[in-house]
């Protein structure tokens, strides 16, 4: 199947990060094609070295919200999941990696109406013991996910293509 070229670019220009999310729950149909998107990313020779930990209780949320510095707004997320790679497994490219899977699982998120915020700032070491994960597990970061509260926020701007792009001919 094939996405027409211009409205996936209209697409990727009107995905935000949302930080003001409804209470109410996301279906389990929603959550599961978030998840096919995340299984579904291309990784270094089809490693496939990762997991996403669907967290849904409240507590835990609240706890995991204390340790991002940045992230209080998810604390107020009806669901979250925490990206993470295997060092072990796939030690040269577990970043590049699951990256790529957190954009898969933000832009299907975004296709079905599901706001979610990229969590870069926390303390890893904190919020792995919450998660119970072990040395050889790397949190890239934690999504939380919600229906959107309130109205969407307006585009960002951007630097102009001429200013980031070089082409070597």
């Amino acid at each position: 199947m094939i996405i027409e070229p211009d409205k996936l670019l209209e697409f990727l220009k009107h995905r935000r990060s949302i930080r003001s999310f409804e209470s109410e729950m996301i279906s389990g149909d929603e959550l599961n094609m978030i998840l096919e998107a995340a299984r579904w990313t291309p990784s270094a020779s089809n490693r496939q070295a990762w997991k996403f930990i669907v967290i849904k209780d409240q507590e835990k949320l609240k706890k995991i919200a204390k340790t991002a510095i940045y992230g209080s707004f998810v604390k107020r997320a009806p669901i979250a999941i925490a990206i993470v790679g295997d060092k072990k497994e796939n030690p040269n490219w577990y970043v590049q990696d699951t990256s790529l899977a957190s954009m898969n699982i933000m832009l299907m998120a975004w296709s079905l109406n599901i706001g979610t915020c990229w969590i870069g700032s926390m303390d890893r070491k904190k919020a792995k013991e919450l998660l119970g994960l072990t040395e050889d597990d790397f949190l890239l970061t934690i999504l939380p996910l919600g229906y959107i509260k309130g109205n969407v926020p307006k585009p960002t701007l951007r630097k102009d293509l001429d200013d980031i792009t070089e082409i070597i001919e």
